[in-house]
């Protein structure tokens, strides 16, 4: 088993906390969609409207907290909404500007391993700019220096996306090396879930800005990642069994709408 029972309950309490808060403050309004209302009833505009608000804050209020109670059997540590640094020296913006000039001309491929380092080559050189970059979703710390930033995306990101999403990536390596320059860092896009399951994640749209063996982690790859092998199935069991158990909640807070 990948988590233990401590885990497993912690997840079911994230689970059962954050729907239960939802249908405390969720406050549906169907009217603003009159004609979808009358076509299919309100109750069904209040599901659309509370699954709709659920989505967009999916990734903090479930699938991060989730992901912090799994990792910290396998990690030194987990954290969510982190700061990567606040300085990034102007030789790294330097060396990241030309990176990002060689994909997006496709001069260059990606290789997160080699641009990692010629970050670090200069990541205390010349002068040392304030920056406020994205947050971090999902921080973990192992042995030796280990540093894994995350950034998680519940969508289905276009390629237009992966250019800011890859220049994130590299401003993290920047402002971790800037304090730290030994870190032994790696950041990463984290998909939760294949919205093309049955068949693989689309991968191509991402090839030629992403490493997708050193930047990328979709469904499966992301949690085992984090609890070990067979997490994402226990995921998805924990899900199903919550849901059971809160059925009746969830109906009795729809049939006010009907």
């Amino acid at each position: 088993m990948a988590l233990s029972n401590n885990q497993i309950q912690q997840v079911e309490a994230t689970l059962k906390n954050s729907l239960r808060n939802k249908f405390q403050r969720h406050n549906p309004e169907p009217a603003v969609m009159p004609f979808h209302t009358r076509l299919l009833g309100k109750d069904r505009m209040a599901l659309f409207s509370f699954i709709h608000s659920l989505n967009t804050n999916f990734g903090t209020t479930i699938f991060e907290p989730v992901a912090k109670a799994i990792a910290v059997n396998k990690f030194k540590s987990a954290s969510s909404q982190q700061i990567a640094g606040t300085k990034i020296s102007s030789e790294s913006f330097i060396v990241i500007n030309q990176i990002m000039t060689g994909l997006l001309t496709a001069t260059t491929n990606p290789d997160k391993l080699s641009e990692i380092e010629a970050i670090r080559a200069v990541c205390q050189k010349g002068e040392m700019i304030t920056v406020k970059p994205t947050r971090v979703d999902i921080k973990l710390e192992g042995q030796n220096n280990l540093i894994i930033l995350f950034d998680l995306k519940t969508a289905k990101p276009n390629f237009g996306e992966f250019k800011g999403f890859k220049r994130t990536l590299l401003e993290w390596v920047a402002t971790t090396l800037a304090e730290n320059p030994i870190a032994d860092i790696q950041t990463l896009i984290a998909i939760p879930y294949n919205p093309y399951h049955p068949q693989p994640y689309n991968r191509w749209t991402m090839r030629g800005m992403l490493d997708l063996n050193h930047e990328l982690k979709v469904g499966d790859e992301f949690w085992d990642y984090l609890g070990g092998e067979g997490t994402y199935e226990q995921l998805l069991e924990i899900f199903e069994r919550v849901g059971i158990e809160l059925r009746p909640e969830i109906d009795n807070y729809f049939s006010r709408f009907k």
